[in-house]
Order: C-alpha cells, then sequence, then structure tokens
C-alpha cells in the first residue's frame, strides 16, 4: 500500500514535514480547526479535512476527530509534530489500535520519559548523571526535609511537566509553602497531574540538548548538541548549534549520555536529550523530549541531516541513512522564534490579520513560517508565527547574518517579537555567548524587552490578547493591494 501521511497539528511544523513527503513522494493530509479554515498548512496539503470548533480540546487534541480524518483520508501514518498530542502515549497507542503507523516513538518510551520522576529513575538505572534531587512526587513535608538536606535555593517541578509550566524556584525555606502551592495548582490545571518533585538548583547553569536519532534496529547516532540557554520563564526564545561553550570532547561524553538515555527506555525515531551544564563543565539530565523539537532546524543546518525525513523513514521500517561517521558540524546556525507577540507591552499576545509579510533573504538564511501575507494570527493557539534561522562559518558570521536578517524582516497588521531581537542582537552579553538560562529574565528586568517588566502578566497579556481581538473586529479595514479570490485559489493550486 503507498503511505499516505496526516500531520495532526497546525503552522510551520505541518508545512516542514509536508515538505518532506514531497521530497519524498508522500500524498499528505492536513487537518484544521475552525480558526485555521484559511490557514498556509491547509492549502499546503493535498487533502485537507476539518477536526472542529477553534478550542483544541474540540480539535487539536481530540484523539477520536483526528483518527476520523485519518480514516476518512486513507492516511497510513500519522505524524504528531510538536505540542498538542505529540508527547501522548495514549494517541500513540491509539494509532497503533486503528492500524495507522505513528510518526515517533513507541508508547512506552513515551510514558518512561513522560514522567519526570519515573524518567529520573531510569537514567540513575543507566548510569546517566542527573541533577541531585527526588526520584517520585513529594509531600510538603517531604519538600522540607529535603531543602534542609540538599541547601536552598531549591527547585520545585511538576512530575508530568515541561515548558516551565508547574516550576518554581525557591531560594528559602520560608517561601517553600506558598511555592509548593503555586506549583502543585499549576500542575493540575496544566497537566491533570498536582504531583510535583524537587531537585537542587543549579545556579548559573547553561541548557545543552543533545539530538538522538534510532532506528528500529537499535541502531542510534548522536547528531551534535545545541545551545538553549536563552530563555523567558523557562520556554527557549533563541537557540544556536553547536554550543559556543561544548568542545570536541564534552560534545563526545554528552552525546553518550544521551545515547545511554535513549536506549533505556527502549527509543526509536528523533528526539532530544536535555541536560544542565554547570560552570565547572559537569552536565546532568533534565528530561527527553520524544518528539521533533522546535529547534531541529539548526542542528540540520549545521549537521547536514534532515531530520524529519529521517523521522518518516524510520517510521516506515527503513534503517538510518548515516551513520556516526557520516557526518560532521560545518559552521554555526541560529534560530529565533518569531512570535505575535508585543515585546513592549510585556511580550502580551498580538492576533489579528497579516496585512503584509516580507521575509529576509540572502545566502545562509532559512524560514520555517506557517503564515503570509493575509494570514490571521488566531488566540486560541500558541502565538509562534514560525523561525528565523541563518546559518555562517562561524557564531560570529552567524551572528552579523542574523542581524542582517532582522533588518530586513517586516510584519504589518500585528505586533510581533522582532523589535525584542534586533535589540538583542547587539547585547554584548548575547555577542560574547556569556549567558545561562536566568540570564534573559535578569535582562529584561533590566529593559531589553522595551518595556516595563513584570513578575506575572499573564491575566494582563491574555486581556490585552482579547481587547486587540476585540478592536481588530471592530475596525477592521479593507484588505488594499491584495489579489482576487480567484488569484488566491489559483496560487494555492499551484503551491500543491
Amino acid at each position: 500500500m503507498r503511505p499516505k501521511l496526516l500531520v495532526a497539528n497546525r503552522g510551520e511544523i505541518a508545512i516542514r514535514i509536508f515538505r518532506a513527503c514531497r521530497e519524498m513522494g508522500i500524498p499528505t493530509v492536513a487537518v484544521y480547526s475552525d480558526a485555521d479554515k484559511g490557514s498556509l498548512h491547509v492549502a499546503f496539503a493535498d487533502e485537507a479535512y476539518r477536526l472542529g470548533p477553534p478550542p483544541a480540546r474540540e480539535s487539536y487534541l481530540s484523539v477520536e476527530r483526528i483518527l476520523d480524518a485519518a480514516k476518512r483520508s486513507g492516511a497510513t501514518l500519522v505524524h504528531p509534530g510538536y505540542g498538542f498530542l505529540a508527547e501522548n502515549a495514549g494517541f500513540a497507542s491509539a494509532c497503533t489500535d486503528a492500524g495507522i503507523t505513528f510518526v515517533g516513538p513507541p508508547p512506552s518510551a513515551i510514558d518512561a520519559m513522560g514522567s519526570k520522576t519515573e524518567s529520573r529513575r531510569r537514567m540513575i538505572a543507566a548510569g546517566v548523571p542527573v541533577v541531585p534531587g527526588m526520584a517520585r512526587g513529594a509531600t510538603r513535608a517531604d519538600l522540607h526535609a529535603f531543602g534542609r538536606e540538599a541547601g536552598y535555593p531549591i527547585l520545585l517541578k511538576a512530575s508530568a511537566g515541561g515548558g516551565g509550566k508547574g516550576m518554581r524556584t525557591v531560594a528559602a525555606e520560608g517561601e517553600l509553602d506558598s511555592a509548593f502551592d503555586r506549583a502543585t495548582s499549576e500542575a493540575q490545571a496544566f497537566f491533570g497531574d498536582p504531583e510535583v518533585y524537587a531537585e537542587k538548583l543549579v545556579d548559573g547553569a547553561r541548557h545543552v540538548e543533545v539530538q538522538v536519532v534510532f532506528d528500529g534496529n537499535g541502531r542510534g547516532v548522536a547528531v551534535g548538541e545545541r545551545e538553549c540557554s536563552i530563555q523567558r520563564r523557562h520556554q527557549k526564545v533563541v537557540e544556536e548549534c553547536p554550543s559556543p561553550v561544548v568542545d570536541a570532547a564534552l560534545r563526545a561524553k554528552m552525546g553518550e549520555a544521551a545515547l545511554a538515555a535513549a536506549r533505556a527506555v527502549g527509543y526509536v525515531s528523533c528526539g532530544t536529550v536535555e541536560f544542565l551544564l554547570d560552570r565547572h563543565g559537569r552536565f546532568y539530565f533534565l528530561e527527553m523530549n520524544t518528539r521533533l523539537q522546535v529547534e531541529h532546524p539548526v542542528t540540520e543546518e549545521v549537521w547536514g541531516v534532515d531530520l524529519a525525513r529521517e523521522m518518516i523513514s524510520i517510521a516506515l521500517g527503513e534503517r538510518l541513512s548515516f551513520s556516526a561517521g557520516d557526518i560532521a558540524p560545518r559552521g554555526h546556525a541560529i534560530e529565533c522564534r518569531v512570535y505575535a507577540e508585543d515585546p513592549d507591552r510585556q511580550f502580551a499576545p498580538s492576533p489579528g490579520r497579516i496585512e503584509s509579510l516580507s521575509l529576509p533573504q540572502g545566502p545562509g538564511v532559512r524560514h520555517d513560517v506557517g503564515v503570509e501575507s493575509g494570514s490571521v494570527v488566531p488566540i486560541d493557539y500558541d502565538p509562534m508565527l514560525g523561525k528565523l534561522i541563518v546559518h555562517g562559518r562561524d557564531r560570529r558570521e552567524a551572528v552579523s547574518r542574523l542581524a542582517r536578517a532582522l533588518s530586513e524582516y517586516e510584519v504589518i497588521g500585528i505586533h510581533t517579537s522582532l523589535p525584542f531581537f534586533r535589540r538583542l542582537v547587539s547585547d554584548p552579553d548575547f555577542l560574547a555567548a556569556s549567558f545561562d538560562t536566568g540570564w534573559l529574565d535578569r535582562r529584561l528586568a533590566a529593559g531589553l524587552g522595551g518595556g516595563d517588566a513584570a513578575p506575572d502578566d499573564h491575566l494582563v497579556a491574555l486581556a490585552a490578547a482579547v481587547l486587540a481581538r476585540s478592536e481588530e473586529k471592530r475596525f477592521a479595514a479593507p484588505r488594499r493591494g491584495r489579489t482576487s479570490a480567484w488569484r488566491d485559489a489559483a496560487r494555492r493550486e499551484a503551491r500543491r
């Protein structure tokens, strides 16, 4: 049977996977919510099927509706992208039970790495260095005992969490009770599981992750590392490959540890093992992302490997197309995540219509985007528009190209994070690659973002976004200078 692939996702990651399928001669299927009916990823696929209303639980998080779309389209493979159901073992199992190949790791590997406490136990057994901490969910009393024994500061983390949700830094014992209440409440809200545990805070650490790829025959390769320390509230903002502080010897050690971590859970497919790297060159297992990462393009640019294509080939039962000896790093790549956010208003969401989009071009510039001129950015989902990736012979040239590309990048109609990145590329610490995971939050507090810093702006941001959407609907101007609907249709058909 000829394979056909459905992407259970939206935006730029869906388009990225569709591109890999086109090169492989595999027909593609998009799914969409009502908010995404006119989206670029829908036009990019060979077929498209409606899931339901905008809320994710009624569309992109509905296993039943996604599998129904797969059945109606005749899709034989489902790729989850990232976010939504990408690390949901139940969804992976449901695909298999429906006779559809899940493009990703086995459900057992997703389960094992999905629990932070379970993954810690597995890593300790496999000899992978882990941050000193607890290997099980903790009560309030347990956490007080751990804090007194390990010493402060400590970090509370949701057992089922990720992306910085359910995470709280505790500098002293007097802060522990309130931090516990907030962490458990957030963990319950985001993951449906209030369990938290604690780790010793590795102060001044960098976030360095290793890309691994395993085929079904147990053959695995570590494809270098990425520097992901520039984070806002534990969310990555800029990524680089390679890390400016990792030499060949350390790269080999981290690669070996990452492969051991993946083997410990019987991993197959592409995945990322994340580490904390302290000032003394010691590294500790943080977590494993059992999916394709947002920042995978920087690895592709430096190592010359098409990770999306490799992931699909492995799902089809093929062997890895390369070995460790076949690949070597070339140059330096940097990625900026471009969001529909206003950095001058504490990064408040900025939904609405993109009246005009002009992407920079030239040597060493790549775009993975999910929008175009005329696209409407809904408030219902993550506000990332896409990624700007640059590649140079070394970090200095990559930074220079990034600055040039940012100066050419233009989005009219909504606010974006581009002004923030333009300020970032001239920051002395960024230029010197002198940062850790807390650096960006400290710089934002000092004014790098362009607006006044606020410790908790979630409600402010949401209110601003709702107001912006209301104003956009009320005062929406006619689309000037647009092609006709017939030309739009013809252009979309040609893109297929």
